[in-house]
């Protein structure tokens, strides 16, 4: 028996920490693809930063609307899904750029 079980309220408080850590650690990386794009005006940053960008607001998306909008819950999946999609195609299209 486990001495220290977790219920939905552990898991949910785990999930906050890990959804906030990725916004900060997302947001730490858009800004500082956005930041190398300011200082050289290479299409290439400026997609770059484009692109983590909506995958840190598609990897947060989620709970934020199922907690604070009331939207059912694989609705906001599906829209953190298609947002992290759309990050990691204008990612892929940062890295083909010239």
């Amino acid at each position: 028996m486990n001495p220290f079980p977790t219920g939905p309220t552990e898991t949910m408080l785990a999930l906050a920490v890990v959804k906030t850590l990725v916004l900060v650690v997302g947001g730490v990386i858009t800004y500082f693809a956005l930041k190398a794009y300011r200082r050289t005006r290479q299409r290439a940053l400026g997609y770059l930063a484009a692109g983590f960008g909506l995958v840190t607001l598609g990897f947060v998306l989620a709970g934020m609307l199922y907690e604070l909008l009331g939207v059912e819950l694989a609705t906001g999946i599906l829209l953190e899904s298609l947002l992290v999609l759309a990050g990691f195609l204008v990612i892929a299209y940062s890295l083909y750029v010239q």
